[in-house]
């Protein structure tokens, strides 16, 4: 199990405003997005931590500590199809903002809620991003291509799951429990898990990186859906 201190310094503005649905809203005054923005880099606390396991991809198994550990769901066997090992990981950007977003709603101050929670989802998935940069140098010297995230609740991978997930990663270890509806707590939390292919001679390196989560959500119609399909 490995710990992750993330440092972020600036987060991407148009992020922000696709996770608040101001993607086609041309006269949005662009200071408040970047305000969010830069209250959002006081405020959080990112943290990650993973840990690596063999898997079985034909019965879609994790092997830890003698436990198997099934990964129901077609379409997260399918993203998984020929990974020999898998690494399940946990993020989280903390409390303290979540505690600021829930004051300003308090207070009526709406539209700055709303945009500093979309800085927060920004500053996570952020965090999970550089955090797979850092796995990508530990695991491509030893022969392997990464796959990109996948969580629970993706596609027909059921959200029951977050429990072995956050188990498999020892979430608690940053802080991260489940509530009895199985969300993340924080809420600004990601849980995931990646699969290891073995690269051969001549293969590109993005083989591995063609899958993202939107292309598995039914909901065609979301305001932060990156692909428009």
């Amino acid at each position: 199990m490995f710990i992750y201190n993330a440092v972020l310094t600036t987060l991407d503005p148009e992020e922000v405003r696709r996770y608040a649905g101001l993607q086609r809203a041309e006269n949005f005054d662009e200071t408040m997005i970047i305000a969010a923005c830069e209250e959002a880099i006081i405020l959080i606390e990112p943290q990650g931590v993973w840990q690596e396991y063999d898997y079985d991809a034909v019965r879609q198994v994790i092997f830890s500590d003698g436990e198997e550990f099934v990964v129901g769901g077609k379409n997260v066997g399918k993203h998984l199809a020929e990974c020999e090992k898998v690494i399940v990981l946990a993020v989280t950007v903390g409390e303290t903002i979540e505690n600021e977003i829930t004051a300003k709603f308090a207070d009526g101050e709406y539209a700055a809620a709303i945009l500093l929670d979309a800085a927060a989802t920004t500053a996570v998935e952020q965090v999970a991003d550089e955090m797979e940069k850092v796995l990508r140098r530990n695991v491509e010297p030893r022969g392997f291509l990464m796959k990109r995230r996948f969580s629970p609740g993706y596609g027909d991978w059921p959200l029951a799951e977050q429990t072995n997930v956050t188990r498999l990663c020892h979430a608690d270890r940053i802080g991260i429990t489940l509530s009895s509806s199985l969300m993340l707590v924080p809420r600004k939390s990601v849980t995931a898990i990646i699969g290891l292919v073995r690269r051969h001679d001549g293969e590109c390196d993005n083989l591995a990186l063609s899958t993202t989560g939107c292309e598995f959500c039914a909901k065609k119609d979301c305001p932060s859906r990156r692909d428009k399909s």
